[in-house]
């Protein structure tokens, strides 16, 4: 198993608020999201880019992005992610060199072929094209990137003529490029056939299929890479999961048991037209999924439990990302990142290693550490005594 040193923890923000509250108010707590997460140490926070449905509102993440770098100090913005074949690559492309710069190389470039169906039906892009074009898209994405002489590209969808930037990107030689996984192989191959980093988003899905088949997403990843002769890093692989966290399990579960059910109810299942995962009662849907493992409801330590079981289900991966779902009063959101930052990420950062370290190393040496600072105490006292005599 190739566990890093140091994973990553962060957020991949669709964001999903339910349909029928303040949109603006909805944004700016996904701001105010990201300002808590830097506060606290998270490493980076990915936002989605969406044009229907309701609850996934932030059509531009690239716009979300320049504002929050001008909010924030350390954490990286990632777009979670730039749907490509509703734009052209080289606009994309600028953009994103663009950002690069405005966040002082602290950007990140997710891609993916678009989400929602509805998306594309209103562009009128075909859905059967959306992973060819995707592949199109970013093979020209990454000729910008990497060469500096002018470049011709010629499609069924886009043209290039003397194609180049006139902005090269801040970080060298480009911001580090991530491709969406979702349900079919086409992302991991297309992010081998790059040497790109892999975000696996996790849908909701029936529990008794079992656990997703990560192993065999990571070997066709790597079987592409060899293809077109690339590498694949597994620290630069990214799972993605839903995650609410509380002091108690009981706590966690009762924080997010209506909002974890109208989530998976009114979007992923009504209004995204998902087989039902869970035909009980609403107020079960949280218990189920919990226990199934498709999401993480619980305790800091049932949260390093799922990590683990994870890396020993895809044989290791380099970062973890939360779901980010508005299924719970602001306060309890809020805190639940600070768990995270308090208890699980220094168990997968070295953080701890030290102090644990140190601590074992005084409590068993207590009794001779105890006796020497008793005889420096009565030492004190008979020099005092002494020179009052």
């Amino acid at each position: 198993m190739d566990m890093p040193k140091r994973m990553k923890f962060g957020s991949f923000l669709g964001p999903f608020h339910r349909v029928g509250e303040n949109p603006t108010l909805a944004m700016d707590r996904d701001l105010d999201l990201i300002d808590w997460m830097d506060s606290l140490g998270f490493d980076e926070v990915w936002i989605g880019e969406h044009h229907s449905a309701g609850w996934e509102i932030i059509s531009s993440p690239e716009v979300f992005i320049a504002a929050a770098a001008q909010r924030t100090r350390y954490i990286k913005l990632g777009t979670g992610v730039v749907s490509l074949p509703y734009h052209h690559p080289l606009m994309v492309a600028n953009r994103m060199v663009q950002l690069d710069h405005m966040s002082r190389g602290r950007v990140l470039f997710g891609v993916g072929p678009g989400a929602l169906p509805g998306d594309a039906y209103m562009m009128g892009i075909p859905h059967e094209t959306q992973r060819e074009r995707m592949d199109e898209s970013l093979t020209t994405i990454m000729r910008l990137f990497n060469e500096t002489e002018p470049i011709s590209v010629k499609t069924d969808w886009f043209e290039l003529n003397e194609g180049m930037l006139q902005l090269r990107p801040y970080q060298q030689p480009h911001m580090p490029i991530a491709v969406a996984s979702i349900q079919t192989p086409a992302g991991v191959a297309l992010a081998g056939k790059h040497g790109a980093a892999v975000l696996t988003i996790t849908v909701p899905r029936d529990p008794s299929a079992g656990p997703a088949d990560l192993k065999g997403l990571w070997s066709i990843a790597e079987e592409s890479a060899a293809e077109h002769g690339k590498e694949m890093n597994r620290h630069d692989w990214r799972l993605v999961l839903p995650v609410h966290l509380a002091e108690t399990r009981k706590e966690a579960l009762d924080d997010v048991r209506m909002g974890s059910a109208q989530y998976l109810r009114e979007y992923s299942e009504g209004t995204n037209g998902r087989k039902p995962v869970f035909d009980g009662p609403m107020d079960k849907v949280v218990d189920n999924m919990a226990d199934s493992g498709a999401w993480v409801i619980g305790t800091p330590d049932d949260c390093i439990e799922a990590i683990n079981r994870l890396q020993e289900q895809s044989g290791g991966f380099g970062g973890f990302l939360v779901q980010t779902v508005d299924w719970a009063p602001r306060d309890k959101v809020l805190r639940s990142y600070e768990l995270m930052a308090r208890y699980v990420m220094p168990q997968f950062q070295g953080t701890v290693a030290s102090t644990i370290a140190s601590n074992q190393w005084a409590t068993e040496r207590q009794e001779t550490l105890v006796a020497g600072r008793v005889r420096a105490i009565d030492r004190a006292k008979q020099v005092y005594a002494d020179r009052q005599g």
